[in-house]
């Protein structure tokens, strides 16, 4: 088993009358890691359940007291998988917290929505939030020459945990083809009754191909036949199912500063392929700065994540087109990046060295890439 690194993190957050919350795309590893967690408390009383069933979903969200503490009576630890399945999760949780103050709450959930709110809101202070992503490069890769032996599967297939752990490139791709086609949509459909998976599908083709660039929700519209508001709220159901996220444009209110338009990228680079059916490998493609841009973007926010750097996140375009692929501002400090698959390396353009004279700048290519990556 390839150990993950929030496991630690997750492990010492279990605390009395608190809730830990790990959320994340389906198959990224949560309920292994969950039970992981639980085989490793040999010293304590554990309750594990799951929120597709039922049975357990009637019962936690039947916001009776007297049912909730009989359910949790005589245990340390409550573990629930898939809490995005039990309705009102958030004010049984905190009914069963407020009650039973001596039990440790642990929930998995593989859409946020709004659980993340559900949750928070009625137990500031006594709950925390974590991410599981894909594979991180820091979790499958020892050294540099095994990470660059890597990229280009990686790029192609990305880091799902089954891809990963797949012993051919047939292998991989059927299981990404499954993914797509049944954990992929499944909560994303099953969101405020979305029917049309080829709707999505479709929209997720165009986001796939305009990776780097900023993206138009009028022009998705036309592309689509539909309205800006129906794509915008398709989009942040697919934010909220862990399969793309944006950044929007850096600006400190610059007359040529674009800031308006996002783009999109996907968390895992095989999500991305599968939805487009190019598993071509990198020689023949002519994707593969997009493919690089994505794989680097995604990666560094894990890196910031699970090393608990509080960074934002941006990328930077002038009106006349001078623009960088990454702005990252960790406690005011500015770190530029450009992302290039080839071994050059690019100077940053005039009109930000002119206006953002304190920031640094990096071109993270093959040779230096693992630096910008390792925690």
């Amino acid at each position: 088993m390839i150990k993950r690194y929030i496991t630690g993190q997750l492990f010492n957050d279990l605390k009395r009358g608190h809730v830990t919350a790990l959320f994340g795309a389906r198959r990224t590893g949560k309920t292994t890691i969950m039970n992981s967690i639980v085989e490793s408390v040999t010293n304590k009383k554990t309750l594990v359940l799951n929120g597709e069933d039922y049975d357990v979903a009637s019962t936690l969200s039947s916001l009776r007291q007297e049912t909730l503490t009989n359910l949790v009576s005589g245990y340390d630890i409550l573990f629930i998988d898939e809490a995005q399945n039990v309705p009102n999760i958030g004010k049984s949780i905190k009914l069963l917290v407020d009650t039973n103050p001596d039990i440790s709450v642990f929930i998995t959930g593989s859409a946020s929505l709004d659980l993340r709110s559900k949750i928070g809101e009625p137990l500031t202070g006594r709950s925390r939030f974590f991410m599981l992503y894909p594979f991180s490069l820091n979790e499958i890769s020892p050294n540099y020459m095994d990470a660059l032996q890597k990229l280009p599967q990686l790029l192609v297939y990305g880091s799902y945990p089954q891809v990963i752990l797949a012993s051919n490139d047939k292998e991989k791709r059927i299981i990404l083809e499954n993914i797509r086609n049944g954990y992929l949509l499944k909560d994303v459909l099953q969101m405020e009754n979305i029917k049309d998976s080829l709707f999505v599908i479709n929209l997720l083709r165009l986001i796939a191909f305009q990776i780097g660039n900023d993206v138009s929700f009028n022009e998705l519209a036309r592309n689509l036949g539909t309205t800006v508001k129906t794509v915008q709220r398709y989009l942040e159901i697919l934010e909220k199912a862990f399969i793309i996220f944006r950044l929007q444009g850096y600006s400190r209110n610059l007359r040529k500063e674009i800031s308006k338009s996002p783009r999109f990228y996907f968390w895992d680079n095989g999500i991305r392929n599968v939805v487009i059916s190019n598993f071509n490998p990198l020689d023949i493609r002519d994707d593969v700065g997009k493919l690089w841009e994505n794989y680097c973007v995604s990666e560094r926010i894990k890196k910031q994540v699970y090393g608990e750097k509080f960074s934002e996140f941006y990328f930077w375009r002038t009106y006349d087109r001078q623009e960088i692929d990454l702005i990252e501002i960790t406690d005011t400090k500015i770190n530029a990046f450009e992302f290039k698959w080839g071994e050059k390396s690019v100077r940053p353009p005039k009109a930000f060295i002119e206006n953002y004279q304190e920031a640094n700048f990096d071109t993270i290519n093959r040779v230096n890439f693992l630096n910008f990556l390792k925690l």
